[in-house]
């Protein structure tokens, strides 16, 4: 018997090996089409990441967008009203300790804050549970494009021109007007001034979600984080200071706690997951769900943040990504920046903070 057996083994051993060739082979050919190398036509998160270096030029050891940002550290005050919703260890009553980072689009770590009327607020939520529940927000309740096709075809339009090094306004006015689901982030962004800082302005998960509750039932929802700061628009003096949000908040947050209300939006039945270009009505139920306080900021060249990919769809248990098309993208998007920063800093060091940022 034990002959046989050894025999039948030797016999399928060229089987064995040909079916690890094979897993092989299609591991590789999964890698590559992921990547775009048989299918060049096709878009691929490498093409977006690939736009944004093209776009912002090279930045070694910094993320591809959002390159310009500032570390912060606090945490979330649950008052128990979202466990209604969502049964994420989060919205208990109690508090959660976040890891925070403020940007301003781009992937240019020495652009002028004043230079977009835009920014971002990303947050980690580290759950006693070892979950984790992370976030990336912008200043802007809708986004401008809601495929990742018209993403593209946006950072295409808006790649500077090499004689002018500003994006040339023929082809972005072409673009907005062969996309008009734009104009909704257009006229809001027309009609709402920037915010004289960081925390007196509002951020929105752009995104919808969906919680679930105790018993397993579903609830769309958007959320968004709102000051107690009183709003403000900038003051053309600040602007003359190309760091002026960091240093603003820096000083905040020495006097006293910056705070900001966590607002969950229920959808009803009907409003739109998938489009990130649309609002809700007004009138959809708001749930205030507790206070986001931060304690600390530091720069991100050594700050707690530098090394967190805030990847929208990491989340706990009790929240669920929406069909949202534009959510798998980012998740993409985020993996390629964070695995080539990562690498650049393995092989010569993390960059310092932005060049027009020094060490305090």
């Amino acid at each position: 018997m034990h002959s046989k057996s050894r025999a039948s083994a030797a016999r399928c051993m060229p089987c064995r090996f040909a079916a690890i060739g094979a897993a092989v082979v299609a591991l590789a050919g999964s890698f590559a089409y992921a990547a775009g190398w048989l299918t060049p036509a096709r878009l691929t998160t490498y093409r977006i990441v690939n736009q944004f270096q093209a776009n912002a030029g090279s930045h070694p050891g910094y993320r591809r967008n959002h390159a310009k940002g500032l570390c912060v550290e606090g945490y979330f005050d649950s008052n128990g009203n979202a466990a209604s919703i969502s049964r994420a260890q989060v919205f208990a009553q109690g508090r959660t300790p976040i890891i925070g980072r403020f940007a301003i689009p781009g992937g240019n770590p020495s652009a002028p804050d004043a230079s977009v009327p835009i920014r971002s607020f990303a947050l980690l939520f580290k759950q006693s549970d070892g979950e984790q529940w992370r976030t990336g927000m912008n200043s802007t309740p809708v986004f401008a494009v809601h495929t990742p096709e018209q993403f593209y075809q946006q950072l295409v339009a808006s790649q500077p021109d090499p004689k002018t090094g500003k994006p040339d306004p023929a082809k972005l006015k072409d673009f907005y007007a062969s996309n008009p689901e734009t104009q909704p982030f257009q006229q809001w962004v027309k009609s709402h001034p920037a915010s004289s800082g960081l925390a007196n302005a509002a951020y929105y998960s752009i995104n919808a979600f969906r919680f679930v509750d105790t018993d397993g039932h579903e609830h769309a929802v958007r959320w968004s984080v709102e000051p107690e700061a009183p709003y403000a628009p900038v003051d053309p003096q600040e602007r003359k200071d190309p760091d002026f949000l960091s240093k603003q908040l820096d000083e905040q947050i020495k006097h006293g706690n910056v705070r900001w209300h966590l607002i969950v939006t229920v959808a009803s039945a009907g409003d739109p997951t998938s489009d990130a270009t649309l609002q809700w009505p007004a009138d959809r139920q708001r749930i205030d769900a507790g206070t986001v306080v931060l304690e600390r900021s530091a720069p991100q060249a050594d700050g707690v943040c530098r090394d967190v990919n805030f990847d929208p769809t990491v989340l706990p248990d009790g929240i669920k990504p929406s069909d949202d098309p534009l959510l798998a993208a980012r998740s993409a998007a985020y993996a390629v920046s964070y695995q080539r920063r990562t690498r650049e800093e393995a092989l010569h060091g993390a960059p310092a903070t932005s060049p027009s940022r020094q060490q305090p």
